[in-house]
C-alpha cells in the first residue's frame, strides 16, 4: 500500500479525490490550510485512493499519512 503524507502541519479543507478514483504523480488531492494559507498537497505516486486516513477539518503535522493508494 502506498501513502500520500502531508509535507507540513496544518489543518484538513478539502479532499479533491475521492475513494475509487485514480490519482497521477503530481496531482492535487488535498488542499490544507497553514498559517492562513490554503496549499494544496500533491500525490508522490500513481494509483486508486482506496482509504483516507484523516477527516477534512482534523489537523496533521508533517509526515501524517493522509491516504492510502494502490
Amino acid at each position: 500500500m502506498k501513502r500520500v503524507v502531508s509535507s507540513m502541519a496544518g489543518v484538513i479543507l478539502e479532499f479533491l479525490v475521492k475513494p475509487g478514483d485514480a490519482v497521477m504523480v503530481d496531482q492535487d488531492v488535498v488542499m490544507l490550510e497553514s498559517m492562513k494559507m490554503q496549499i494544496p498537497i500533491q500525490s508522490t505516486v500513481a494509483g486508486t485512493v482506496k482509504t483516507f486516513a484523516v477527516s477534512e477539518g482534523d489537523f496533521v503535522d508533517d509526515g501524517d499519512t493522509i491516504m492510502e493508494i494502490e
